[in-house]
Parts: structure tokens; sequence; C-alpha cells
């Protein structure tokens, strides 16, 4: 090579990563002058907006009065990017208006060479076994790769006698820094993501990439030779050697975890589809901003180039330029992963890619982040080993449920093929469960447990031993799987850091004490709907009610209203209903820790969910019972207050998971990862606290007096309610306001016990509504004078008792402006 000091080299994007790089290997042996947007201007950098055409005018008439109008060569790295998949306007404002822009100006100079930087990817891909080469079909899948093919198109309309050369690139990489998709899939393992453990593509295929070094030696050989090349020729460049998805995996897990197998295991395609956009519209109010999070990576378009191979024949490049490239990729991961390691908040910053939350806390101390992690991980793998017991009981369940049929005496050919194969699959999935890498393993044997509950049901067993041993395995291979400890599926960052009571709050709605009258509630719940699905699949010949005689001879009241059209409208017992889901109360409510609000909100809304509308509809069949039915059941009258009670004690969790995750998709975070993995959140880090080893007095003043209070208003409130229901038994169900009575009534109840939790204290405002209703619904049907007075006496008195709030002794953050 000889000297070119002389020769001017015009670098676009100058100020970019490859543009300071490129400019300080060239500047040895040519003169280098870079462009840049003009907030970049000055050390040699002119300032230039490619995408206005009189900026690029003035920047090339300073470059010719400073540096003449002779140029060796262009090397236009200058582009816009994002991994997005849309079609933003500006790659067509910046890639190839801009690109035209330029070549329009540079004809009033002599180049020698304009050298545009492209990608590999404007071919189409190939099978694995195949080679991409230059003369393989322009066929760009994405909005990228199509702005570069355009640009292409514009280079060769817009050159004129300026001989182009398309340098097509693999995917690049350095020893700290590599492609989004190579380094987001090292941070997906680091973190031991559920997403670094799926794929939805062929794990065979894989794409060629290119380190920094070998591709900074591509340019300079390319300028060197530039007297050589045809005009308007392509080159292909990158590492012949690929390494598909598989082996990436493996050899990432193994740099960083020593694991030489990441299990991968495959997803399909529509389904991968649609936890993409799922996560896409979960995206954080910020998503740009790096400190407040980042859209998920990600997206639906990606799945549909899972599959796309990309290796490369570099055999031109060989023999125009004498290139081939210095390093591998094999090798160049450990030098990745060791960065990573040296300091695991700087590697994510320099990736742009958001640090998970636990590491974000150790940032101001690097050397303890990967400490942080291990710790995390050490941890969790204690307290799975302490647990292993728990599966080897399910793995017994699953042999007791395969030889349970001959010993229960089972008839139903439908139900002993249920226990037999879920048999089977519950002592597989309980083996699985004992590996800590598959927590996905012990919410498949929770799920097999729910159908154990559900399917004498379904297949309506006359069994009594069957339903019995379905809902006995049923809970215990659920509970076991899922309510040991480490609970599955929370993330590190909530695992780890983050407070026990939420912001604001003065005690935690999801400690033990809070949760214990919920389950205790749901235990007589389940021990009567038991009981009455019993009589329904005809297990038991009858019901006792001690209170109401029915009017169909030869029933009872209970036993009318669990044999009526309106029970018999559902495909299953509907007690049976009832019963599966106080027996899901009872499992979610012991699963989780104190600070559960935060660290699994998808499982105290399911819990909500289970109690809340369930018990709306449980107040509804009451309501319906003497109106349609004719009669009332007591032991119905029982579980609906089991039920009704627990909205009190379940609804302030609710309250504060849903200001949780208001607070984290404020900051940044996206709502629906958050949502399933749980997060840090702000106050700070405390472990629970349950002290189990006080008396019984402290303990139910705990259980009774956090999350729940009784103003005598509401508990009179209550009463009212209770005398309204009542009151057709004294003005008869002929009266016009008997049925309205009755409904003012259940509704009055409902809303003055859920408006004994504070939270929910403005629920007492339908009671003044309902106390209107009373007050005018007379006047309107015709009642007489008495049930007048009477209706009338009812509404003031509800409309009283409902004006004073009641004293309020807890906080709940900026939940307090809405207890009024």
């Amino acid at each position: 090579m000889g000297e070119t000091r002389n020769d001017i080299v015009l670098i676009t994007g100058a100020k970019g990563r490859i543009g300071q790089e490129l400019t300080r290997r060239l500047g040895s042996r040519y003169r280098v002058v870079g462009f840049d947007l003009p907030d970049a201007a000055g050390n040699g950098v002119i300032g230039c907006d490619v995408t206005d055409p009189d900026s690029v005018a003035r920047a090339f008439e300073t470059l010719a009065q400073e540096h003449g109008r002779r140029i060796a060569s262009v090397i236009h790295l200058a582009a816009y990017f994002d991994f997005s998949g849309r079609e933003s306007p500006l790659y067509d404002k910046v890639n190839v208006e801009g690109t035209r822009n330029l070549l329009r100006a540079l004809q009033d100079f002599e180049v020698e060479q304009f050298v545009y930087s492209s990608t590999m990817l404007v071919h189409a891909p190939v099978r694995p076994g195949q080679l991409v080469d230059e003369d393989t079909p322009i066929e760009p899948a994405w909005a990228y790769p199509k702005s570069k093919a355009r640009t292409e198109e514009v280079i060769r309309e817009e050159a004129g006698d300026i001989p182009a050369l398309f340098l097509r690139l693999a995917g690049l990489y350095d020893d700290k820094t590599a492609v989004p998709t190579l380094s987001h899939q090292i941070a997906r393992i680091y973190a031991r993501d559920f997403q670094s453990h799926v794929y939805a593509g062929d794990t065979s295929a894989g794409q060629a990439m290119i380190h920094q070094e070998d591709m900074l030696d591509l340019f300079e050989r390319a300028i060197d030779r530039r007297d050589r090349l045809d005009p308007g020729i392509a080159i292909l460049a990158g590492e012949p050697e690929v390494m598909n998805y598989a082996a990436l995996q493996s050899r990432i897990g193994e740099l960083i975890h020593g694991e030489a197998e990441w299990q991968t295991l495959s997803l399909p395609a529509p389904l991968a589809k649609t936890g993409a956009r799922m996560q896409v519209k979960s995206e954080p109010v910020v998503p740009d901003a790096f400190d407040e999070g980042e859209a998920p990576f990600i997206k639906p378009f990606m799945i549909d180039m899972a599959e796309d191979h990309y290796a490369l024949d570099i055999s031109r490049a060989r023999d125009l330029l004498g290139w081939a490239p210095a390093h591998r990729i094999e090798d160049g991961l450990a030098n990745l992963v060791d960065s990573l390691k040296d300091d695991p908040a700087a590697w994510f910053r320099a990736n742009g890619i958001t640090p998970p939350a636990w590491l974000r806390a150790a940032e101001d101390r690097p050397e303890d982040a990967e400490a942080l992690r291990a710790r995390h991980e050490r941890r969790y793998r204690a307290a799975h080993r302490d647990s292993l017991w728990a599966h080897w009981v399910n793995a017994g369940l699953g042999a007791w449920l395969i030889t349970a049929p001959p010993l229960l005496g089972h008839q139903d050919p439908w139900l002993i093929a249920s226990d037999v194969v879920t048999g089977v699959a519950v002592m597989i999935f309980a083996f699985l469960s004992m590996s800590w890498r598959l927590p996905a393993a012990r919410w498949a044997t929770a799920g097999l447990g729910v159908w154990l509950m559900a399917a004498p049901l379904l297949f309506w067993t006359d069994s009594s031993a069957a339903y019995l041993n379905g809902t006995l395995v049923g809970m215990l291979v659920a509970g076991l799987a899922v309510g040991v400890r480490p609970p599955p599926g929370v993330s590190p960052a909530a695992a780890q850091s983050g407070p026990v009571v939420p912001k604001g709050w003065s005690y935690s709605p999801s400690d033990w004490f809070q949760r214990l009258p919920v389950i205790i509630l749901a235990v007589v719940g389940l021990l009567i709907s038991r009981y009455l699905a019993g009589y329904q699949l005809e297990t038991i010949s009858g019901v006792w009610d001690p209170f109401f005689a029915g009017t169909v001879p030869g029933k009872n009241g209970t036993e009318q209203i669990i044999t009526s059209q309106v029970s018999e409208s559902w495909p299953v017992p509907d007690a049976g209903l009832g019963a599966m889901t106080y027996a899901l109360e009872i499992l979610v409510g012991v699963i989780g820790s104190a600070a559960r609000w935060r660290t699994m909100p998808w499982l105290t809304v399911a819990f909500g969910i289970m109690i809340v509308p369930l018990g709306a509809v449980s107040i509804f069949f009451i309501v319906i019972q003497p109106i349609v039915i004719g009669t009332y059941c007591t032991l119905c009258l029982v579980a609906a207050a089991a039920m009704l009670l627990q909205i009190p004690f379940s609804v302030d969790e609710m309250v504060a998971t849903y200001q949780f995750l208001r607070r984290r998709h404020a900051a940044g975070q996206p709502w629906l990862k958050v949502f399933f993995t749980g997060d840090t959140d702000e106050g700070a880090t405390r472990f629970a606290d349950e002290d189990f080893e006080r008396g019984p007095r402290p303990i139910i003043a705990d259980m009774l007096g956090g999350g729940m209070s009784m103003p005598w208003t509401l508990v009179a409130s209550a009463g009212v309610g209770v005398l309204l229901m009542l009151a057709p038994l004294v003005v008869g169900w002929t009266d016009p306001m008997a049925a309205t009575f009755h409904l003012v009534g259940a509704l009055a109840i409902t809303a003055a016990v859920t408006a004994m939790a504070p939270v929910a204290r403005l629920a007492r405002v339908l009671n003044i509504l309902l106390g209107v209703v009373l007050i005018f619904a007379p006047l309107m049907v015709g009642s007489g004078w008495a049930v007048l007075g009477m209706s009338i006496v009812a509404g003031l008195v509800l409309i009283g008792l409902s004006v004073p709030r009641g004293v309020v002794h807890e906080s709940y953050g900026d939940w307090d402006r809405f207890i009024r």
C-alpha cells in the first residue's frame, strides 16, 4: 500500500460508533472528513442533514472550500434503523431520499468510489445447508432491509459516473456489543427469562456474523482496491461458519451458567405471535426512555423470520479484496459474556437493553451485580431443593390415581380413563418439576390437579368415592405443585427487592392474617357446596334443611332449589362448580408471600375474581330463589354468606395490586410482564415477618382488624337488609312490594358488607340509592298505607345509616382520596 495521505475519504455518519472507529483506522493513511448532523459538527466533522438538500449543498460547499473537489472514496454509513418492524417514514426520508440528496450533490465532484454499507438481509434467506451469494434473489422481508434494497436502487439510478460498491454485511458484533438479536438472546439467558427457553422457528437456522475489526478491515481493503473493482458490484461479507440458534443457546448457557445444554422448547408460531402481540400492546408509557424501561424486543414480524437462514458465500470478497474474517463468533461469545460478567449494568446499557430491576439495584456496585444474580439463583435452588418432597408426593399421588378406579369401584369408563391418563401425566410432570429449571412443569402439574377436581362433575359421576377422590387428590396435587417454595414464575427483581407493605399503606393486604379469614370462610363454603353437590350427583339420597319445607311434595327447600330448572340449566352440577371455586380459593389463598400483591399480581387478581364477581353471582341466585322458585335453601344462604364475607377481606389486596401495576407501568415497565412475573416497587426492601408465635387473641385481632372494620352504621345497614329480606314473610308474597323488599334487602346487605372494607367504603353510597327506591317504589306499585309507611321508614333509616363514613384506622396510599 502506497502513501495516500492526500486522498480524501468522506464518511457519512462519522459520529456514530462505526464512523468513529473507521475514522481512527483510516486516519493514518487517508485524509478523513466526516459528515454528521449539524449539532455534531466540529473536530473534522462537517454538519450535514442528509434529509435536507440545502444542508447537503452547504456541507459539500464547505468540503470543496477546505479540501477540494477530488474524493477518493465516500463511505456512506448514515442511515435510520429500528427493530420495531414498522414501515417508519424515516426509512424513506433518511435512507432512500437522503442517499439521493448525497449523490446529486456529489455530481459536482470527482469521486473515485462510493461505498454503501448495506446488509445481507436484502437477499432472500436460504435453507440450512445452503449459502447466500450475490446472485441470490433480492427479497428483503421487513422494513429495514427493504429500505436498504430501495437505497441500492437509488444509488444505481443516481450514481452517474461515480463507481458504486455495495458491501452487504452480516450481523455486527465486537467484544462488548452485538447486533440486537444476539445481544437480547444473551440477556434473556443471563436473566433466565422464560423466553430464553422457547423458540418459534427452526433452531438449526442461523445468521452469519462479522466482528467489528473484520468489518473495518473490509472497508479499508475496499478503499485501497477501488481502482480494481467493477462499478456497481455487490460483495457479501461475514464469517462463513454460522452458529445456528440451538448452538448459540448452548454456548451462551454454558458460558454464563455452566450449562452445556440450554433447554429450548419449540413454540407454535401462532401461539408465539399471539404472545408477541400481547407484549407489544403492553408497551410501557415511555418506551424510548432507557431509564424508564423499554418496549418488548420480540415483535410479531420476527416470528415470521424465525426460520430464516443466512450462511454466506464470501468467495467474491476473498477474490476481489483478499479479505477473510480473522474472528469467529464462537470465540467472540466468550468475550461478550466476560464483558457482561465484569460489569453487567454497563453491558446492558452498551447494548441498549434495560437491565433487570434486580440488576439496576446494584448498578452503583458493578462488582456486586453478578454476585446478586448468582445469590438469587443460589437461594432459588436451595428453596427448590428443600421442597423436593412435594414433587415426590405428587408422583406418588399420580401412582395412586392410576390404581384408584378398581380400588374405589369406579364404573364410568370416561372417568376411569381420565384418572389413569391424568395419573400418568401427574407422575411425568411431577418428576419434571424436580428440576429447578422447569417451573412451567409445576404449573402443568397444578393444571392437572384442577382437571381432577373438575372431571367428576363433567362426567356426572354417581360414585361418592370418585367425587371425594377427585376433590382431595386434585387439591393436593395443585397445592403441592405450586404452593411450596420457591413460588414459580416470580422474577428475580420481585423476589430479591421491594417492600412487603405497599407504598403509603400501613399494613400488607397479602399477609397471612389477612388471608386466613378468607381461607376459613372458603372451607365452610367448600364443605357445604360439596354436600349439596353430592345430592345433585345422586351419591346421597337427601339433604338437610331445618327451616324451609319447600313447595314440591317430597322435597324440602334445599332439595327443591338444587334440583330446580335454574340449577339444572348448568352443564355441570352448579353446587359442584361452587365447591370447586371454594377449593380454588383455598389453594390460591395459601400460595405466595406477604408481598404477593407485587410478586404475583395475576394471582391476587384471580383470587379477587373468584371472590368478588362470583360473590355477586351467589347473591343473584339467593335473590331469585323465592321469586323464581318459591322457596329458600338454608345451606345455600349459609354458603352465600360465607362468600359475601370474603369480599371485604379480599378487595384491599386487589386495590394494592392495581396501584402497584399503575406505578410500574408509569415507571416504564410493560404491565403484562409485570402482571405475570411481578417486580420490585418503591420503598425499602423488607422480607415478610408474620409472627405465628403469638397468642390466639392478638392473632384473631390482626385477622379481623387489618383490612376490614365494622362501624355500627354498616352493621345496622346490614341488619336493615336482613329485615327487608324477611319482610315478604310478613306482608305476604302477593303484595306488590314483596319482591322489591327482598331484592333491595339482599343488595343492601351486599353493599354494607362490601363497604366494611375501608378501601371499598364508597360502596355504602349504593344503599343511599336503595333507600330512595324504598321511598318511591310503593307509590308506583300502589301498595297499602302500612306497607308504604314501612317502606319509607326503612328507606330513610338506610339513607341515614349510609351517610357517615365510619372511622378508618389504616392508610392506603393514594387510595385514601377514595375513602369518603
